[in-house]
């Protein structure tokens, strides 16, 4: 790339290169066209780009079933060249120039090398290389070498569907970036929503200032890879490899969604299917969850799996345990509760971290007090959004963000699955822990008929717990919980509707407030995952109706 050579830093506006006229970016391809094209673009020589554009090709043959083509173009010695194309071009009769030039990937994923010479005529053959492209593959990717010309360069990102950048956290290549994206909106008339930045990050690394590296990229963070090796290194972290393939799984359209609703000491249940999903290899690429699902989501987003998440909330095993938990307020003008117990909680196990340093997409559902928007936060730190996400109006006070208060997510939208479809998501996999009425006349039901069979116990007891204990049912904590439950139920139903695969993880013993039993409902959410275990993994063979069966299947070494 030498954007250096068009571009002065200190120049807010950005001249055009000599006979270079403003494009714009070609309308996205009709909802019938079977063809898409990507490009891949590395601004860092140090990354290592053709690990990771082979690898995006074998995972989007294997999620798909079909044919992907990987270009190469850059300063090769073996590859074609543009200008053949121009000279092959007219006596094409259906079939794909230079087919005895296709190379085999590993995974079967076809591969061309284009050999770029700098000729001033290039860029005028890009776009119908493309198309003839298109006529052959349902997929293709583009890989834009370092040496590769700006005028070739926008004219591939003019007529891509996406186009993601590859950069380290350096100051070179943030400076190098903030060139590229001013040249970007200076050709594209400011419309840069169909690039999208992927940050590599080295092997232990975190994102260092995300609110200074937000603002340097424009807001356009959209993905990470940790533990990337250098250019010339082989992969040695799995998490690299699942990065990659959650890549794959965006540009193929096979990404698998999971929300987490509320439910109070019922939502550990999540761990159990969470944990049924790990030993299965189902990998998950976004979770969106509200209440204790964005709790859930939260720290299993930082990295912890199934079970850490189990140790942990067996840590509230025992009566008096989960009254740590318990910070009252008084006067009670706001809530019972500040509810800062809980946030110091979860800061324990996931520190300050933001959004941006997750290894996987959260989202975290609140409710804005004041207007009752739904708010979903993706970018701050995490903890604070997740005890906004969880502050139950009534019984915990209000939590302030920015200047907003913010109450329980649950008000609004008790399973986020309308979330993970605004990502993009195409695959969700509902976990609702809320039941439904026809559930809860079954528990009284079930209450009257022990009633009946075996007498009151423990009369004292109760009388006892009701004049002391404002979460004793019928009082008043409990009949606000009674309340927003109520307020839930038609919402979250009509989100499980929407959902791919639902789970409904539910014990008629099982009360919102019993955090002290959770391998109760961690059980719970496992037996549940492992009845519908056949249709979430039905889930990785529904195809997208883009596509069509063609299958091929061969791991690639380093990224498994």
């Amino acid at each position: 790339m030498n954007v250096r050579k068009h571009i002065e830093f200190s120049d807010l506006s950005c001249e055009e290169s000599e006979g270079i006229t403003r494009a714009r970016l070609s309308p996205p391809k009709a909802s019938g066209s079977r063809t898409r094209i990507m490009t891949l673009v590395s601004l860092s020589p140090s990354i290592p780009d053709r690990l990771i554009g082979h690898g995006l090709a074998q995972w989007s043959q294997a999620q798909t079933e079909e044919p992907v083509l990987l270009v190469e173009l850059g300063s090769v010695s073996s590859g074609v060249s543009l200008q053949e194309f121009g000279t092959v071009a007219p006596r094409l009769n259906g079939e794909f120039c230079f087919a005895e030039r296709l190379l085999d990937g590993e995974g079967g994923f076809k591969r061309l090398q284009v050999r770029m010479s700098g000729g001033p005529h290039e860029p005028d053959f890009v776009r119908p290389l493309l198309e003839h492209f298109g006529r052959h593959f349902p997929l293709v990717l583009l890989r834009i070498g370092p040496d590769v010309s700006d005028r070739v360069l926008f004219e591939c990102v003019a007529h891509s569907e996406r186009t993601y950048l590859f950069i380290r956290q350096s100051q070179a290549d943030l400076y190098d970036f903030d060139l590229l994206l001013r040249e970007a909106r200076s050709r594209f008339n400011g419309d840069c929503s169909r690039l999208k930045t992927v940050l590599c990050l080295n092997e232990g690394d975190r994102v260092r200032v995300p609110s200074e590296l937000a603002t340097k990229m424009g807001g356009l963070l959209h993905a990470l890879i940790h533990d990337c090796p250098a250019a010339d290194e082989r992969p040695t972290a799995k998490v690299f490899g699942a990065d990659v393939r959650r890549l794959a799984r965006e540009i193929s359209r096979c990404r698998v969604g999971l929300a987490l609703s509320a439910g109070g000491a019922r939502g550990l249940a999540h761990v159990g299917v969470i944990q049924v999903l790990e030993e299965n290899g189902i990998e998950v690429d976004a979770v969106a969850g509200c209440s204790m699902g964005a709790y859930i989501g939260a720290v299993w987003g930082y990295g912890c799996d199934g079970q850490d998440m189990e140790r942990i909330a067996c840590e509230l095993a025992g009566r008096w345990r989960v009254w740590r938990l318990v910070d009252p307020v008084f006067p009670p003008r706001e809530g019972f509760i500040r509810g800062r117990a809980v946030g110091r909680r979860l800061q324990k196990t996931i520190g300050d971290s933001h959004f941006a340093e997750l290894a996987r997409p959260v989202r975290v559902v609140a409710t804005n007090l004041y207007t009752l928007d739904r708010v979903v936060f993706s970018s701050g730190e995490v903890a604070s959004a997740v005890s906004a996400s969880i502050a139950i109006p009534g019984v915990c006070a209000p939590i302030e963000i920015d200047g907003e208060s913010y109450v329980d997510g649950a008000i609004t939208d008790p399973v986020p699955v309308d979330v993970l479809e605004e990502m993009g998501i195409s695959r969700i996999i509902a976990v609702n822990t809320i039941p439904t009425p026809a559930y809860m006349r079954c528990c009284v039901e079930r209450e009257r008929e022990q009633e009946a069979l075996y007498g009151r116990r423990h009369v004292f007891l109760k009388a006892l717990n009701r004049q002391l204990n404002y979460f004793a049912p019928g009082n008043i904590l409990d009949i606000m919980m009674r309340a927003v439950h109520g307020a839930q139920i038609r919402v979250a139903e009509a989100a499980c509707r929407r959902a791919d695969v639902v789970l409904r993880p539910l014990a008629m013993d099982g009360h919102w407030y019993e955090f002290d039993k959770a391998h109760k409902f961690i059980a719970l959410g496992r037996r549940t995952a492992e009845e519908h275990l056949d249709q979430i993994k039905s889930l990785f063979n529904k195809r997208d109706k883009s596509y069509e069966r063609e299958g091929v299947d061969k791991p690639l070494a380093g990224l498994a």
